[in-house]
């Protein structure tokens, strides 16, 4: 039990210490009344491009950012707690290929918030359970569908003032890397029965077999060899139980 509340303890950190960077330039901007907005992404712009790195830490107001910190603490944890010797890898590789693709196809206007990346660990814990057919895994998958479902009208372009495509891009990079990584962290445990199969395919034939394929000698004199017999020839001999 000690051990798995140091666990959990682990993989809440980077989690929490991502949204206190995420509050901490909130509550600059609330003390200073000077607003990032232009450290967004602004699409296919070389100004924008600072928004890949930056964007995800600015939000519009305080609920826009409570919004995107609850999710991010609860779904990052899952990704460190049970993929924790990938986690870092995909969390930043959902960070930069969201946003690229954000600045890449999104709409000529400044896109800010983390929501992509909500999105992008939603899709992953949720398509890494179904691809790994792993029961523990698949339960998350569920319980992410029960919390987040909602959030699969975000992909829609529904409102002029929420980037869809940042949610799109987050969703897909969640997705692709979840099959990536599908032979890497938990895997789907074989039952006994299987693991059984499995020896009995690699047993190779013993001396009770009822048939027996003997292999031909070699023969350094190609004139041993019977006539009307190929040096290659295979022949069955039947043997009898005793």
């Amino acid at each position: 039990m000690k051990e798995e509340k140091v666990r959990f303890v682990r993989s809440l950190f980077f989690p929490a210490f991502f949204v206190t960077l995420m509050w901490m330039v909130k509550t600059i901007e609330h003390l200073t009344e000077f607003s990032f907005m232009h450290l967004g992404i602004f699409p296919r712009t070389a100004k924008g491009l600072v928004g890949v790195l930056f964007s995800p830490f600015i939000h519009g107001d305080w609920m826009h950012l409570f919004n995107n910190s609850l999710p991010i603490i609860i779904l990052g944890t899952v990704l460190f707690y049970f993929y924790r010797p990938i986690a870092y890898k995909v969390f930043f590789l959902i960070f930069f290929i969201a946003n690229i693709w954000l600045w890449a196809l999104g709409r000529p206007a400044y896109h800010i918030g983390a929501s992509g990346i909500v999105y992008g660990l939603a899709a992953f814990v949720f398509f890494s359970g179904i691809i790994r057919w792993h029961i523990p895994l698949m339960v998350l998958s569920l319980l992410v569908t029960f919390l987040y479902g909602s959030l699969v009208w975000g992909i829609f372009p529904i409102s002029h003032r929420v980037s869809f495509e940042g949610h799109l891009t987050g969703s897909i990079a969640g997705m692709i890397l979840a099959y990536i990584y599908r032979k890497e962290g938990p895997q789907r445990k074989k039952y006994e029965w299987q693991q059984e199969n499995d020896e009995e395919d690699d047993i190779p034939d013993d001396e009770n077999a009822y048939w027996r394929k003997i292999q031909p000698e070699e023969h350094k004199n190609e004139n041993n060899t019977s006539p009307g017999q190929s040096q290659g020839d295979v022949h069955y001999h039947y043997k009898p139980l005793e």
